[in-house]
């Protein structure tokens, strides 16, 4: 079977997890849904049409194994065209439970997703908050300096950076 992409999928079962009818299904579709497949079936109906023309015409004094209108011929393509249904009906049965897996898979993957965004969401809503308290709780700090200062009689010291200033910074520092 060639390398075809959802086979290496995580979601989809191969090799040894399939069973032997899943696997004879996934070798018909392949096969009988090529262009080999169908450039030899051409090949085998030309074949049989012109080895049997060549006998009808009686080149060597041969005797053809399939008279005119091709009797067997025609049998052979109504017992394939009965049993290709069914047939068709499986690969598509397969083809059907390989998109259902990998959806399942799909399904099971944006939930984790959304999951984790959700997560995600309220840390960084956590996060806002805290950083918001830091603020009201450097400008607490800030403003008890201040009255300390007063209240000492000391000189009030100039800030050389403001609560606003500290806030903006980390701002931009979380980007």
């Amino acid at each position: 079977m060639r390398d075809i992409l959802w086979t290496r999928h995580p979601a989809v079962r191969t090799g040894d997890q399939l069973t032997k009818g899943e696997r004879a299904a996934d070798v018909i579709r392949n096969g009988m849904g090529s262009w080999p497949f169908v450039a030899a079936f051409a090949a085998v109906l030309v074949g049989w049409m012109v080895l049997n023309s060549h006998l009808v015409l009686g080149a060597r004094g041969g005797h053809p194994f399939d008279r005119f209108p091709w009797i067997l011929l025609n049998l052979a393509l109504s017992c394939l065209a009965a049993i290709q249904g069914a047939i068709l009906l499986i690969a598509a049965r397969r083809a059907d439970q390989i998109s259902s897996e990998l959806a399942q898979h799909t399904y099971q993957i944006d939930q984790q997703t959304l999951d984790l965004a959700e997560q995600l969401a309220a840390r960084t809503e956590e996060d806002l908050q805290l950083t918001r308290e830091v603020k009201e709780l450097t400008e607490q700090v800030r403003k008890l300096t201040l009255a300390m200062h007063a209240h000492l009689g000391c000189e009030r010291p100039e800030p050389t950076v403001t609560s606003e200033q500290v806030w903006l910074t980390e701002l931009q520092r979380l980007g």
